[in-house]
């Protein structure tokens, strides 16, 4: 665990409350996360377990099918690069370096392709053989398609992912063809890289919960059975999502997939609900993470935030506080308890970049905030 460093600071005395409070309303503003519409995950309140995926089930469900060359256009909003308007493929992207290559739209589609950087194709990251093949709506869900190097798609082919032990094929950009290294399968499957393991990992979430009536597992070689998750590839996929965390991109592509097939992926909106519906959490969902008393309220800024996370009392309030700074699965990575103290200081300097949570606890009530470390 790496080292978090927490100080009391003076209270800035100088600043008014009606100041105070302006930046409070400018803090929620900043936690329209991936921006799901109002109300929208309301009937899955108070819910968990099987009941809670059965409600997001019946939220995601219903949503418009597109046709499979409409996919094309979609790509053009849904994947593209900030940096160069590029497709950004996560078979070739060197998130932390420079891809080997890039893809434009429209003139890169395949075609036929004899080599990496030939061409781009939709990938169904959840392969058709898995569900039967051209059986709508899983054939166009823009949620598990995404433009992928056609060539590297190819060696992919069908394979279920996982994690690789002895590749027999690697790509540009480290993803890999091998035998598995995963107690429960023993055959061979394909591993991306590490940055976008969780992405593929809340993809197949929202697989097994929107089709969770259907039969994602036709093969034998699925990483599902049914509509289910496989218990190895479950436990698999929860160590990814907890790995890389959502990104700026996921966010991105989930709301550009919500205006063309008006449905959203819920593990991007909320990624704890990971945990809560194929993991240890048995606790109720809430979409109420955010709520301040009139009695006693603390604010926490800035947010994005690069090094250091302010908390102040926003009517100078001195009791106990518990800090608990938490990844976005709900683990607590640090807690501690300050004495009257209103005003406290948080070191982000030495965590990955990525979105945390910040719990604050008091006799007044539970206090949740997202954050964004850039």
């Amino acid at each position: 665990m790496k080292n978090i460093r927490f100080s009391p600071v003076e209270t800035c005395h100088g600043a008014s409350l009606q100041t105070r409070f302006m930046v409070l309303c400018l803090l929620i503003v900043n936690f329209s996360y991936a921006q799901p519409p109002a109300g929208y995950y309301a009937s899955a309140e108070n819910k968990s377990g099987n009941e809670l995926r059965t409600a997001m089930h019946n939220i995601i469900k219903n949503h418009t099918s597109l046709s499979y060359n409409e996919l094309w256009q979609a790509f053009y909003t849904t994947d593209v690069r900030p940096d160069n308007g590029k497709v950004w493929d996560m078979y070739s992207d060197r998130p932390n370096g420079t891809p080997a290559y890039y893809f434009t739209f429209g003139s890169d589609q395949c075609g036929s392709y004899s080599g990496e950087s030939d061409c781009y194709n939709r990938e169904h990251s959840v392969p058709k053989s898995w569900f039967g093949g051209s059986v709508a709506p899983m054939y166009t869900d823009l949620f598990h398609l995404v433009p992928t190097d056609g060539f590297v798609n190819s060696k992919r082919s069908n394979l279920p992912f996982g994690k690789v032990i002895n590749a027999t094929w690697t790509s540009t950009n480290g993803s890999k063809v091998g035998t598995s290294n995963i107690s429960g399968y023993s055959g061979f499957v394909f591993e991306p890289i590490d940055s976008f393991k969780g992405d593929f990992a809340r993809i197949y979430f929202y697989m097994a919960v929107c089709y969770m009536d259907k039969n994602l597992g036709v093969e034998t070689q699925s990483n599902f059975s049914g509509g289910n998750l496989k218990p190895w590839a479950k436990e698999l996929l929860l160590q990814w999502a907890a790995m890389d965390p959502v990104s700026q991109k996921e966010i991105n592509r989930n709301n550009a997939v919500y205006q063309r097939q008006h449905n959203r992926n819920p593990f991007i909106d909320h990624p704890e609900l990971a945990e809560k519906i194929f993991g240890n959490d048995s606790s109720p969902f809430t979409t109420d993470i955010s709520s301040y008393s009139d009695q006693h309220r603390w604010i926490v800024y800035p947010n994005p935030v690069s090094s250091t996370i302010n908390i102040k009392s926003i009517d100078n309030q001195t009791d106990k506080l518990t800090v608990e700074l938490q990844d976005i699965a709900g683990r607590t990575l640090l807690a501690r308890q300050f004495d009257n103290i209103d005003n406290i200081q948080i070191d982000l300097s030495k965590f990955p970049i990525g979105p945390y949570l910040i719990k604050l606890s008091s006799e007044h009530g539970i206090q949740i905030h997202k954050i964004v470390k850039q």
